[in-house]
């Protein structure tokens, strides 16, 4: 369900969407391997054995009739490694073929009178170092108000460290099986 808040970020996100279509010189051919979700094994058009988890919901939610769910629109090693990462904050939106994640406001146990957010860009089909982008939002509250702080480089550049570790971690179990 659409809110108001996607609806204001629908003209930033459309140019984006357009300029991701256009076959330029830039543009290969991807890969089968680099488009299937890791949990499924074989043909490109079949649900794996965790049929459901595209959300990262549920195990064995139902069977799918479309067989177009099978594959995301991004690497999933990097989609499932930030869906783990920022597991601790609660989830408002994920768009799993868009590659993006955003979280809604979390406020630590241990920090009074501080919150963040976190929005997670998956950038490719690869699984690569490059292929991720986080941004965390940091609001502290003054005289019964939130208000925008800083956050450091070097928290952002952590929490896509930790990101591009879990979906290595993933893309071995995978391998090992």
């Amino acid at each position: 369900m659409f809110t108001r808040r996607h609806l204001r970020l629908l003209p930033l996100l459309l140019p984006l969407a357009a300029a991701a279509c256009g076959s330029g010189p830039a543009a290969r051919p991807v890969a089968d391997n680099e488009y299937q979700d890791y949990r499924t094994k074989g043909d490109r058009g079949k649900m794996g054995g965790d049929q459901g988890l595209v959300f990262g919901i549920g195990k064995g939610a139902g069977t799918s009739g479309s067989q177009d769910g099978a594959a995301l629109g991004v690497n999933a090693y990097l989609w499932r490694g930030a869906l783990d990462t920022l597991a601790f904050m609660p989830l408002a939106s994920a768009d799993p073929f868009g590659g993006v994640i955003i979280t809604d406001w979390y406020q630590p146990p241990t920090a009074g009178g501080e919150r963040f957010k976190a929005t997670a860009y998956i950038l490719g089909r690869q699984l690569r170092a490059d292929g991720i982008r986080v941004s965390i939002f940091r609001q502290v509250q003054q005289n019964g108000q939130w208000v925008d702080a800083s956050v450091s480089q070097t928290t952002t550049g952590e929490i896509e460290n930790k990101v591009l570790a879990r979906a290595r971690e993933l893309r071995a179990q995978t391998a090992s099986q």
